[in-house]
């Protein structure tokens, strides 16, 4: 007789929650502003790609200190808190920017809050589930995470549809009320973030370690983390230094001829398919490992990556967008399934901001090469590095990095 699954319990529920109704608020915008930027503000892709890179970057690096410090004392959901609250507060102000620098200032704060919450979150949440269904765990949290990557854009698409937004292209000049329907979705994201913070308070409990967080020359330290998870860390790394914003694959489709107020739509379906998939993957990678779900992650973005090189019309763009879902359904979930296996349970926190420092670091020159690609050598170019780096580094995961352990290193 089949064992019964173990259930994610109440924090992996709410936290889950909290991810949903954020990226709610969160995709209201995003799918919006690559064409906010080029079409009302006037930026390029160079400048786009600084933006995203640069948040992405400061991000990345308070990651690694807040997911350090929740280690050192008996508590992480202050971090997560603060991190919220403070992303939620600033997020709805790019309504009010007029220049491109403005929205660089907002993204970065609103960066600077996902900084601080995220390596406590990630570790709050594997301290929450169960080794074995510890993917299973955060395959969900990614699911409604993507699924309120859903509801955001379609949220969007029904606001700009009621202001009669049309098929405008990036590069273009915007009408005046095509203009005052993006800026009013953006001040109506503060709505679903509002909701957020809410149930992160109300429902999401802390848990107290009796180690009392780890001590300096028992389980803390850099060295504990094991040369099993410098390894994997090292692979990651290459892998994201060909994964730019997704911002680019936007612009991409508006190229291919998908129109502006269709973008909302184009990111749900991304998102739609990102959720569907992603408890499975996470599940799947409890059953066969950790590794075979990543190898076969990277080299169907490197597929799609290709692709997008090659596409020449819209219909493309929205195939291409569904499969780059299964990429991240695959993988999302299982990447940090592996770190919480492959670290000692008082070192999570640590790993998870090494973990995120990795894809941060990555993220600002991926971004910043792959504009600066676009802009000299056009967009296919810039599509055929990314993939070639993808593939590289599908190649060394499956060779030299490590396959998933379950245990409870102490």
């Amino acid at each position: 007789m089949q064992k019964p699954r173990p259930k994610l319990g109440r924090n992996v529920i709410g936290l889950s929650a909290v991810s949903f109704f954020t990226d709610v608020s969160t995709e209201m915008i995003y799918p919006l502003l690559p064409v906010f930027l080029a079409g009302v503000l006037g930026a390029n892709a160079s400048f786009i790609g600084a933006i995203e890179g640069a948040a992405e970057t400061t991000a990345s690096l308070l990651k690694l200190l807040s997911g350090w410090w929740s280690d050192k004392v008996s508590t992480r959901k202050p971090f997560v808190v603060a991190g919220y609250l403070i992303a939620s507060i600033v997020r709805p102000f790019t309504a009010a920017t007029h220049s491109a620098t403005q929205v660089l200032g907002i993204r970065v704060t609103d960066r600077v809050g996902k900084g601080i919450r995220s390596s406590a979150r990630d570790a709050l949440l594997a301290d929450s589930a169960v080794p074995e269904a510890r993917g299973r765990a955060f395959g969900f949290h990614a699911a409604a995470d993507n699924a309120g990557a859903v509801l955001g854009p379609l949220v969007a698409f029904f606001i700009l549809r009621l202001h009669g937004v049309g098929s405008l292209k990036a590069g273009t000049h915007f009408l005046p009320h095509d203009e005052h329907a993006m800026r009013e979705v953006f001040w109506l994201s503060a709505i679903p973030a509002a909701i957020a913070i809410v149930i992160l308070i109300v429902v999401v409990r802390d848990i107290p370690r009796r180690d009392g967080g780890a001590k300096p020359g028992a389980a803390g330290g850099s060295a504990s983390l094991g040369g099993r998870f410098w390894g994997y860390l090292v692979v990651v790394l290459l892998f994201t230094l060909g994964n730019s914003t997704d911002a680019f694959l936007l612009l991409r489709a508006n190229q291919l001829g998908v129109p502006v107020a269709l973008a909302p739509i184009l990111w749900a379906l991304l998102n739609f398919v990102k959720s569907a998939t992603g408890t499975y993957g996470g599940q799947l990678s409890d059953r066969i490992g950790r590794k075979p779900l990543i190898v076969g992650g990277w080299l169907l973005y490197s597929v799609v990556y290709f692709a997008f090189a090659w596409a020449g019309a819209p219909w493309q763009a929205w195939a291409l967008f569904a499969v780059y879902g299964i990429f991240y359904g695959m993988t999302e979930g299982t990447e940090k399934a592996l770190v919480a296996d492959i670290v000692p349970a008082v070192r999570r926190g640590a790993a998870f901001g090494w973990y995120n420092l990795a894809i941060g670091l990555g993220a600002l020159p991926a971004s910043l090469l792959f504009g600066w690609i676009w802009d000299r050598s056009g967009s296919p170019s810039a599509f055929v590095f990314g993939a070639t780096l993808a593939l590289v580094a599908a190649i060394l995961m499956a060779v030299v990095a490590p396959s998933s352990q379950l245990s409870e290193a102490k």
